[in-house]
């Protein structure tokens, strides 16, 4: 679990001993505050003039109660009698509050009522026992401007939440008086992820708010039916989408049919290019690759060694697991496509292994088969779609597998440990093979490209992109993306040019073609005046789109329909 966004974020205390911080430090201003106050006062209407230092005796003696005579006959003015006793009400006020919210619960560990911690909610997002790494999807929740109120079974995990600065309450989802608790009623939507309890927790949803929209996950896609059919508005399969998009990842190397891209319009696309291993772009320069004098398209970002470049450094070299964000005509990206991609003559046999056929396998399988490519399937359990049964992280079973033979291997095991073992021991045996993997922990993204992946996904990250998605209610084509592309009316930026803008300075975000009358370009000029008539093409990470989106008064195109995002994954 993270510790909470924010100034507070760089410390690492818990909710309770950050309460104490701003206790005392209120106290402290409290009592300068007194001290400077009766100090002028003495002065303005007593004529007594005397140090801060006995004002701040003075102070101290009032607020604890233990007396102060030697400043009673100073005092005549109506103001100072009524300061006194304000002073004396006031510190025993703070004696009550240090005891109930300090003294007791450190001492005593007395019960704190969660519910007491949360703020007034409205238009908020309840999250009923998210278990992908709340972290992740709250960090989608805030891109989003958005608050939430996490309602945990767990007493325990409630607690710990809490504790740690998330807004967290103890409860069952099952139990109207938990959504009650979590302000239901003005809430914007539910989010649930409560496994078998999911139907439950949509029907006491439904007896509360018919009318709120409703986001179920599971982790297995034929509930998809039960669940639309008991109420909810979304059901979400990440693991199923996750197999989905490794296994596109691993048919790119044997199809030059382009997935996942981005029409602008006027015959302008973007997409992403995953780097194969054997790519004759491997160890070069961006500025030398010459993608744009062969094809004609441009490389509007990059991910090298799991970070975003946007725009990439010309000097940054390409390595086998950069995925190149490219932009231009069809024809173009198909030639890029087809640039990137090793030699036919290159390529080994026609085959992708499957490692793990859960629901993340299961989806691999059916993409690659469809696509009418051959697999090889390892599960440790028989089934009618397993070729070979035994331990995927076993040399033997690679083997077994003929990996020597393959292009791809996809790894969907559910465990980390595992993966990472299958990952390298793959990479051992073939150091040609393409390597995707699924991860559980976000943290072990890192660690398998460091293994010696290609391509990673987390789960987490994929769950909380796919929410995030139907809370936009945007058609994002990859939910593991991070990158944003964005139609947006010039008319801030009318009698500025391009260069002068700022918009890339400021936000970090890109302009990658201006449309007017004319139609649209991917080579816009950047001297070239704007008149406010324009439609921009802004691409960006979620960060930078939303620094955009806050600092320019901007109109999203209708015309264009919904914001998207497009396929530049965050965990490479």
């Amino acid at each position: 679990m993270g510790s909470l966004p924010g100034p507070l974020g760089d410390v690492d205390l818990s909710r309770r001993d950050r309460l104490i911080v701003y206790y005392i430090g209120g106290i402290v201003g409290l009592v300068a505050a007194f001290t400077l106050t009766y100090n002028i006062a003495l002065a303005e209407l007593e004529g007594v003039d005397q140090s801060l230092f006995a004002s701040f005796e003075f102070v101290v003696q009032t607020m604890t109660t233990t007396g102060y005579g030697q400043d009673s006959d100073l005092w005549s003015h109506p103001l100072m009698f009524l300061f006194v006793a304000g002073t004396q009400i006031s510190g025993i006020a703070l004696g009550f509050f240090t005891l109930r919210l300090i003294i007791i619960p450190l001492f005593t560990d007395a019960e704190v009522n969660l519910d007491d911690r949360l703020t007034p909610k409205r238009d908020h997002v309840i999250i009923c026992e998210y278990s992908r790494d709340s972290a992740v999807l709250l960090e989608e929740l805030a891109e989003l401007g958005l608050e939430y109120v996490l309602v945990v079974s767990s007493e325990e995990d409630a607690r710990r939440l809490s504790d740690a600065g998330y807004s967290a309450i103890h409860g069952s989802p099952q139990d109207a008086s938990a959504f009650e608790r979590a302000s239901i009623d003005t809430a914007r939507a539910v989010i649930t992820d409560a496994g078998q309890a999911n139907v439950n927790t949509i029907l006491t949803v439904r007896s509360l708010r018919p009318d709120i929209d409703v986001i179920a996950l599971t982790d297995d896609s034929d509930l998809r039916d039960v669940l639309e059919a008991t109420g909810a508005d979304s059901v979400l399969s990440p693991h199923g989408v996750l197999g989905h998009r490794l296994a596109e990842k691993a048919v790119t190397s044997f199809s030059a049919e382009l997935t996942d891209t981005v029409e602008l319009g006027s015959d302008i696309e973007v997409t992403e290019i995953p780097v194969h291993q054997e790519s004759q772009l491997v160890g070069r320069r961006i500025r030398d690759s010459r993608i744009r004098e062969r094809t004609g398209a441009n490389i509007i970002g990059a991910w090298i060694d799991g970070e975003l470049q946007l725009p990439p450094d010309p000097s940054a070299v390409i390595r086998p697991n950069t995925v190149l964000l490219v932009s231009g005509g069809h024809e173009a990206l198909t030639e890029v496509s087809d640039f990137v991609r090793p030699p036919r003559s290159m390529r080994r046999h026609d085959r992708i292994i499957i490692a793990g056929m859960g629901e993340v396998g299961r989806a691999a399988h059916a993409t690659v088969t469809e696509a009418g490519i051959k697999t090889v399937t390892i599960d440790r359990e028989p089934g009618p779609d397993i070729d070979v049964v035994g331990d995927a992280g076993s040399r033997a079973t690679l083997q077994e597998a003929g990996i020597d033979e393959a292009e791809a291997i996809i790894i969907g095991l559910p465990d980390d440990s595992a993966s990472l073992l299958t990952t390298v021991l793959a990479r051992s045996l073939d150091e040609d093979i393409e390597i995707l993997t699924r991860v559980t922990d976000t943290d072990a993204t890192r660690k398998a490209l460091n293994a010696g992946a290609d391509y990673v996904l987390s789960v987490p990250r994929v769950s909380a992109r796919m929410v995030a998605r139907e809370l936009r209610g945007e058609d994002v084509l990859a939910p593991a993306s991070q990158i944003r592309i964005l139609r947006v009316s010039a008319a801030p930026f009318a009698g500025r040019t391009l260069a002068n803008s700022g918009i890339y300075e400021a936000t970090g975000c890109r302009v990658i073609a201006v449309g007017d009358e004319t139609g649209l370009s991917d080579t816009p000029d950047p001297q070239q005046e704007f008149t406010g008539d324009e439609q921009l093409v802004i691409v960006g990470s979620d960060e930078a789109v939303q620094r955009f989106l806050k600092q320019f008064d901007v109109a999203q195109d209708v015309a264009a329909g919904p914001t998207e995002a497009v396929t530049g994954d965050g965990d490479r």
